[in-house]
């Protein structure tokens, strides 16, 4: 069994660009408000997933290791 991952969304950082839902549609959604939110705010891990939150323009998405919270992005500087 892989990784699990806790995905969220900075609803305060979100400008609703869309990008993760081009790069992960089964993954991300826009709500009402134009912002993104995952649809699944707990699961497996995935590229796809990765790659939305390195494109997003304002880093407004986080992803964690479920378990031990130790972060997978953004990266710790």
């Amino acid at each position: 069994m892989g990784d699990r991952w806790r995905v969220e969304v900075d609803r305060s950082l979100c400008i609703g660009s869309a990008q993760c839902t081009h790069v992960a549609p089964a993954a991300f959604r826009l709500d009402s408000a134009m912002q993104s939110h995952p649809v699944e705010s707990e699961t497996d891990a995935g590229e796809e997933i990765l790659e939305a939150a390195e494109g997003c323009p304002v880093e407004a998405i986080a992803i964690a290791l479920l378990g031990s919270g130790e972060t997978v992005f953004p990266p710790e500087e």
